[in-house]
């Protein structure tokens, strides 16, 4: 992807690559040249966990939940090293790009993280990495705005929960927030809604932001995450 090794190479940060985690003395990369090739070779594609839960839009991701795609994104969420947020907010641009095809006018939806997740992580990482989203769609030549929509209450830890509950929790996951956004609605065109997520499992969550956000007239035409997890089948 054009740009792509510019974007980690600006990165000044632990001599770990953030895709493969194996050492390099003097490593000046937040990932390694060969990580960076295995994340440009990935290409975007229509994804669709099954059963697909009710009120899931179109779902399209960059690549599977695994290998220096699954580390960069753990490094970036869980492990502190925000400095990711632009080459991965660049990742998610082409998927956008991939999902939408022709330019238009976006409105870009993340799905909010709950108070104590953005406290836990220093600040919403999906909002960061929407941002970085559009910038460079931005500056691809789009008109792009990010739009909050969405609350997230408090839910449990998902991984606490089997299916059912992990469906019952994201059904009351979000509410609307007291002032819809109106931007770029009474200029022209209404914009094309894109829901943005970083990975989908089960697409309960996004399932449930989606209902949220038809519900107060924003109906998303698509939900765009940078991952997909994939079953495993024993044989």
């Amino acid at each position: 992807m054009r740009g792509l090794w510019a974007d980690f190479a600006d990165l000044v940060l632990p001599v770990d690559c953030a895709g493969c985690r194996e050492r390099r003395p003097g490593l000046r990369h937040g990932v390694c040249p060969a990580c960076v090739g295995a994340l440009g070779a990935l290409r975007p594609r229509s994804v669709r966990p099954t059963p697909a839960p009710p009120g899931l839009p179109s779902c399209v991701a960059l690549g599977p939940y695994a290998g220096p795609l699954r580390e960069t994104l753990l490094a970036y969420k869980e492990h502190g090293r925000h400095g990711l947020a632009r080459p991965l907010g660049a990742l998610l641009a082409e998927v956008v790009v991939a999902a939408v095809g022709v330019a238009r006018p976006l409105a870009l939806v993340p799905v909010p993280d709950t108070a104590a997740a953005a406290r836990s992580r220093y600040g919403d990482h999906l909002d960061r990495l929407a941002r970085h989203c559009a910038a460079r769609l931005s500056r691809g030549g789009w008109a792009v705005r990010v739009h909050r929509p969405l609350r997230a209450l408090p839910r449990p830890d998902s991984v606490t929960l089997d299916s059912a509950g992990r469906a019952a929790a994201a059904d009351a996951a979000f509410q609307p927030r007291s002032t819809a956004p109106s931007g770029g609605r009474a200029a022209g065109a209404a914009p094309l809604v894109v829901l943005l997520d970083d990975i989908v499992t089960t697409g309960v969550t996004l399932a449930a932001a989606a209902r949220v956000l038809t519900a107060t007239g924003w109906q998303p035409s698509v939900a765009v995450v940078l991952a997909a997890t994939e079953k495993r089948h024993q044989s």
